[in-house]
């Protein structure tokens, strides 16, 4: 959510009204236990996936340590997987591509977006009924089926590729938000006074209605990626995940196509399972927990 803009119309009140609003934030951020309890887990999972193969000495998730699906071991703490690889070490870097897709797509989704959505609310006229048009023919088409197509139709799915494919298809909620809030800031006073004192189009969007945005920018984006994890684990799932790298949702994948639900080899699809929704989850609360930071009225007392 976007925060509110000054209501003064001299220039020498938003400096002031900016201040309030950062001590108002950071006094907010040091008393949510949820903010800091959602931040603790993400940087858990974020040195599980980076530090961990350092630290445990591993370093190659494709070496064969095992048998088809060995039980949890010394050898092998989480057992094997289909191929007889350390379902432990998988895990580690299936953590790292997953938030790396997740990543790339989020930023992909947040750029357009935010872009489509800018333009078009501070433009308005034509050039918003054209854009947002285009943002609802998109929101008609499946996400599933786009992104279904577009994996099928790259041959060599790379983990860059898998992120902007992600991307590209999940842009237009944020756009219609960002575009909703644009109209409501370019009628605020401290944007007329900087457009009758001389300043473009460019620094009217990036200096006056932009900074207003952050807030809900920053949410939006960490919604993006935990869709983009999720998204890239569906692909995985159904055959289109990343090529030649290890994926929590490709960890799955092989788990459904060699049974291992069927007969009872646990640890082959519970660790990648428990590690998305602990992902998921704490991406969430920490969306939910920002919220309540930057919106006085959702804070609790």
């Amino acid at each position: 959510m976007a925060t509110a803009a000054p209501t003064s119309g001299t220039l020498t009140a938003r400096p002031g009204f900016l201040a309030g609003l950062r001590r108002s934030v950071a006094v907010a951020t040091a008393r949510n236990r949820r903010f800091w309890f959602s931040l603790s887990l993400i940087a858990l999972l974020l040195a599980f996936s980076l530090l961990g193969p350092s630290i445990f000495d591993k370093s190659d998730p494709m070496k064969l340590v095992g048998g088809l699906y060995d039980k949890p071991s010394a050898k092998a703490w989480l057992g094997t997987d289909n191929f007889g690889r350390d379902i432990f070490t998988q895990l580690m870097f299936g953590t790292r591509t997953s938030l790396t897709i997740g990543t790339i797509a989020g930023a992909v989704a947040i750029l357009i977006g935010v872009t489509i959505g800018l333009l078009a609310g501070y433009h308005g006229g034509r050039i918003e009924e054209g854009l947002m048009a285009f943002t609802n023919v998109v929101i008609t088409i499946p996400s599933i089926v786009i992104l279904i197509l577009l994996s099928i139709a790259v041959s060599n799915r790379s983990i860059v590729t898998m992120g902007l494919i992600i991307g590209v298809t999940s842009w237009p909620w944020t756009a219609r938000a960002v575009r909703a809030q644009a109209s409501s800031l370019r009628t605020r006073e401290h944007v007329d006074v900087a457009r009758i004192s001389g300043a473009g189009a460019v620094s009217l969007i990036l200096r006056e209605i932009l900074p207003y945005m952050l807030s809900y920018i920053v949410m939006a984006f960490v919604l993006q990626l935990s869709s983009g994890v999720l998204q890239e684990a569906a692909l995985a799932m159904l055959g289109l995940g990343p090529s030649n790298v290890v994926s929590l949702g490709i960890m799955l994948h092989w788990a459904l196509l060699w049974e291992s639900v069927r007969t009872g080899a646990w640890w082959a699809f519970v660790p990648p399972t428990v590690l998305l929704t602990l992902i998921a989850f704490s991406l969430l609360l920490l969306q939910s927990s920002a919220d309540e930071i930057f919106n006085p009225r959702l804070r609790r007392r």
